[in-house]
């Protein structure tokens, strides 16, 4: 084997390594907006669960993040709870955010 295969093979790895990092993070993330959204609309901590597991779930509906802000928005408002598309897409950048800083061990 040359050092070339053993490169090649090296970056496959680590783009696989990438790509599951980023799914995870974004599983994550998907995960703490819906708790965020369940605690705005009075949720228990059960419902809260659901919840959370029904935004991750939105998620492969297809592919982007416009499943779940779809998702997000539409609840929020069924729910009587006031929510723009802006307000959704900044917590989804917050909630990214600490969902990275927590699987890579940042906190």
């Amino acid at each position: 084997m040359n050092s070339f295969e053993d490169r090649e093979r090296a970056e496959e790895a680590k783009f696989a390594q990438d790509e599951e990092m980023q799914f995870r993070i974004h599983a994550r993330r998907n995960r703490l907006l819906g708790v965020w959204a369940a605690q705005r609309m009075g949720l228990s901590a059960a419902e809260t669960e659901a919840y959370a597991k029904s935004v991750v779930q939105a998620d492969f509906e297809e592919s982007g993040d416009e499943d779940v802000v779809r998702k997000l928005l539409g609840d929020l408002i069924l729910a009587g709870v006031e929510a723009s598309e802006g307000e959704i897409r900044e917590a989804m950048h917050v909630k990214e955010t600490d969902a990275r800083r927590a699987l890579l061990g940042q906190i």
